[in-house]
């Protein structure tokens, strides 16, 4: 990676993408290619993933596919477990380690530098971020970056290509796919693996939560465990993927980005007429039906489902740049700026939106 990308990352930008790496002419014989049209949607998958058969698991993929089988299991016991403590316990913990931990910390502070922290509390909001297990930063933040960088296309890691389910949870547990291939690299997050806080909770990860399963049986017995663990973690994961997923197949694009990032939050109703195609390597549009698709990405992911206006201002600490546009993650920067803990905050530019703007 040459100095300027690595500037470029460091600060929250990425390097500009290249077009004609994205946008080319299908094959001619395109037919042959398609997978089939995601359902309620505009996009075509154009390649099939066998992910369950056909392929080698590695210890990482049955892993990984374990830890989640388990987690939705104990999901069943919700019902018959519940209480309001428990239920409590949940609520709370998705807003410190989802809004304040995955949001905040993992995504606009580290993985974007869209803010200052100061250390301590960087380190506390990340520590909680590592509690939703969704990996610690160094691995979230790395594949999260290479997400931008090769969005959309072989080399994302979780890229719509392959299908809604795969974009969505699969690509977890298929480590030896082309975009997980492509993102071994660790030289994007440099500036995280140089701090020893990030390499401390990448070589302890399991420990804490052990220790913090522990620390809720012990507060509050197996339902504390069912609620603040298993309905917790599912709940905020398939948050988090649905913006990896739905947000690139359903909603709308305000920004000319280049890609297929979404606006996703709203009831709304297509009518497409023709046989309009953007030409796209490994993905394309068919337009050619009335779809109707409720979208709510952005109001369960605490502001992240303005999807499309992320992809087209990476660096902005805010997301929903409309009054009306909900980002529950950007008020609770606003009042960390507000008592003199959030610095450096980046927002886009009227001229960067009007470089951006479809009618420029």
């Amino acid at each position: 990676m040459s100095a300027t990308s690595a500037r470029s990352i460091k600060d929250g930008f990425f390097p500009p993408k290249n077009v004609e790496k994205i946008k080319r002419v299908c094959p001619k014989d395109e037919k042959d290619s398609i997978f089939g049209r995601i359902m309620l949607s505009d996009v075509v998958a154009k390649k099939k993933r066998n992910v369950f058969w056909g392929r080698k698991w590695s210890s990482l993929d049955i892993g990984n596919a374990s830890v989640l089988l388990a987690l939705h299991l104990l999901c069943v016991l919700a019902p018959s477990t519940f209480n309001w403590a428990a239920f409590g316990v949940a609520v709370a913990l998705c807003l410190i380690t989802g809004l304040l931990g995955i949001n905040l910390s993992f995504h606009r502070n580290l993985s974007h530098r869209s803010f200052k922290l100061p250390k301590w509390l960087e380190y506390l909001f990340a520590y909680c971020g590592s509690l939703a297990l969704q990996g610690h930063p160094i691995n979230w933040v790395s594949i999260h970056r290479y997400h931008h960088q090769f969005v959309d296309s072989e080399k994302d890691p979780h890229s719509p290509i392959w299908g809604f389910w795969f974009s969505h949870i699969t690509w977890i547990f298929y480590t030896g796919n082309v975009g997980e291939r492509s993102c071994k690299e660790r030289s994007n997050v440099r500036d995280l693996e140089k701090q020893p806080f990030y390499k401390f909770l990448e070589k302890t990860y399991i420990i804490h939560h052990v220790a913090f399963g522990a620390l809720l049986f012990a507060m509050g017995g197996f339902s504390y465990i069912v609620w603040g663990i298993g309905v917790r973690i599912v709940w905020l994961s398939h948050v988090t993927w649905l913006v990896n997923s739905a947000c690139h197949i359903w909603g709308k694009q305000a920004w000319n980005t280049g890609d297929l990032s979404r606006n996703n939050w709203y009831y709304d109703e297509y009518c497409y007429i023709g046989t309009c195609r953007h030409e796209m390597k490994y993905v394309y549009r068919a337009l050619n039906e009335k779809l109707v698709v409720f979208r709510w990405v952005a109001v369960l992911a605490f502001g992240e489902g303005w999807h499309n206006n992320h992809h087209a201002f990476e660096y902005s600490a805010r997301h929903g740049l409309e009054w009306w546009q909900i980002d529950a993650t950007w008020y609770a920067i606003r009042v960390l700026e507000a008592i003199g803990l959030a610095t450096y905050i980046k927002l886009c530019t009227p001229a960067q939106q009007q470089k951006m703007a479809f009618d420029k």
